[in-house]
């Protein structure tokens, strides 16, 4: 391969990584942060601590309390059902907009728990996670779009350039200048989680197929793309007849979809059109043992129960729905969830030593010919990288502190942990430009801090500190706990080796790469 090809794809891994870097390092972390969403909100909203029910819950006694919920502007109510890692039934109820409401139900009693006054994982993390929470005209999907196919240039083009990969491997010098170490480390990291990265990257463009390639089902199905949405995700609909009507056993429907799925439950339960006589039920197979997302649905007449549609994906959406599975780690395999995490921040650290390297391999020259660039672009990586880290510990700490029923200015407790999640956020990256040469120590102490912080006002607030919940087996909750403290020795050791920063920056021969 011709050297000057090599030079040309070194060029463009290293700008577009200095470009896009910051936005794929709040990609990762929430898609890191994901991989335990479940775990997350149980710690956010404590009043879900709930001990695993032996048997699934009644539909029946289910819908006794949604149909006391529901409002005429109400076109649906779905409920989801409890799990190991989310011992609640969620009930959600969604207007002709398609907006949803939420409440959570005890399934041993069947009494409403308390409102959750939290967005906490699943709704904040995890879609930060896909759309950067940019609902507007899709523009949060199209950004991770296009960041994911820029991902994977990095991913080939970082192969072409490290083309001795093995020794990239096995080479790692943590006592060596920062310029060096670094860029071992960034080695490293990419080496080790390359597979993982990809398959990662590529799944999820391919999970939002319709959103990147629009333009793809209006050219096979034309004005007909309810047929599509039926063929492939075997979405059924008809419209409401205007008169009241009764609904029928859903625990008979569970029963008979049980017996359709040879034994196979359901996850979900959906009313369309509820309380009237056109109403009909959507019931949608768990998957807790098999990578596929499976499609598997069951469509039921509201009032008599009868079937009126069955659905199982064709090959090609079995395809699509095995790569969702890859990448959203929906089962139950606890070793593959933490190795998922782990890789996951192995790509963090990948982002971040990459980072490091470009600003120390060019401060001195930069510094030199009087150059702006490494001040602006570290400016931006530690507001990346260590200040979203800073941003989202404030969350949580917010989280714990935050009355039950607070609001400021109209905005109700759930808005205020956002808020000041962007504030922090906002704020780490003033911080960092106006503190050149400490920022990266400094928000190092500042996130050990708040980590620390986090794990005690949990156990102040809700009382279920560490040696409770290691003591009663709460492992959602003392993993937090847990996860927390470890971050928050990895931050104090990092600040602390950051000491003599300013020394090291101005005294080091640039390495070849």
């Amino acid at each position: 391969m011709g050297e000057s090809f090599r030079q040309s794809m070194t060029w463009l891994h290293s700008w577009a990584g200095v470009v896009i870097g910051a936005l794929l390092f709040a990609i990762f972390w929430m898609g890191t942060l994901s991989v335990f969403d479940r775990e997350i909100d149980r710690w956010m909203i404590p009043d879900t601590r709930l001990s695993t029910v032996a048997a699934p819950p009644s539909l029946d006694a289910v819908a006794a309390v949604a149909v006391g919920l529901v409002r005429p502007e109400h076109r649906a109510w779905l409920a989801t059902l409890p799990t190991d890692r989310e011992p609640v039934v969620k009930l959600f109820f969604q207007d002709s907009e398609d907006h949803f409401e939420s409440r959570f139900l005890d399934p041993a009693t069947m009494a409403l728990l308390p409102e959750a006054g939290s967005w906490a994982a699943s709704d904040f993390i995890f879609p930060f996670h896909y759309n950067l929470n940019l609902e507007w005209m899709h523009i949060g999907y199209w950004l991770v779009g296009i960041l994911g196919m820029a991902m994977l240039v990095m991913l080939t083009s970082g192969v072409i350039i490290h083309h001795r990969i093995f020794t990239d491997f096995f080479t790692f010098r943590p006592g060596g200048k920062l310029p060096r170490s670094s860029l071992d480390l960034h080695n490293l990291t990419a080496v080790v989680g390359l597979p993982f990265h990809f398959v990662i990257t590529l799944s999820g463009l391919i999970i939002f197929f319709s959103i990147h390639f629009p333009g793809v089902v209006p050219i096979v199905y034309q004005d007909k793309q309810a047929d599509f949405v039926k063929e492939a995700y075997g979405v059924v609909q008809r419209d409401a007849a205007g008169v009241p009507g009764d609904l029928a056993s859903l625990d008979a429907m569970r029963m008979r979809a049980s017996e359709l799925w040879s034994g196979g439950q359901p996850y979900f339960v959906r009313i369309w059109h509820p309380g009237d006589a056109n109403s009909y039920v959507e019931m949608r197979r768990s998957f807790p043992d098999t990578v596929t997302m499976n499609l598997d649905a069951v469509y039921f007449d509201g009032p008599t129960g009868a079937i009126l549609h069955t659905h199982t994906a064709k090959p090609v959406m079995t395809v699509q729905r095995f790569l969702s599975g890859l990448h959203f780690i929906q089962f139950e395999h606890w070793t593959l969830r933490w190795l998922y995490f782990v890789l996951g921040l192995s790509g963090c650290v990948m982002i971040a030593a990459g980072f490091i390297y470009w600003l120390e391999s060019r401060r001195k020259r930069h510094a030199a010919q009087g150059l702006a660039g490494v001040r602006i672009v570290e400016g931006l990586a530690v507001g990346a990288v260590t200040g979203i880290v800073t941003a989202t510990l404030a969350f949580f700490v917010a989280n714990r502190l935050l009355p039950t029923g607070a609001t400021v200015l109209g905005y109700e407790r759930y808005a205020l942990e956002i808020w000041i999640f962007y504030l922090v956020w906002l704020a780490s990256f003033v911080h960092a430009w106006i503190r050149p040469g400490h920022a990266w120590r400094e928000q190092g102490w500042t996130i050990a801090g708040l980590a620390a912080l986090a794990v005690i006002l949990n156990g102040v607030t809700t009382g279920d500190h560490l040696v409770r919940t290691l003591t009663e087996a709460s492992w959602a909750v003392a993993g937090m706990d847990l996860a927390l403290l470890a971050g928050a020795s990895v931050a104090a050791f990092a600040a602390w080796r950051l000491r003599p920063r300013a020394a090291v920056s101005l005294s080091f021969k640039q390495p070849a790469e």
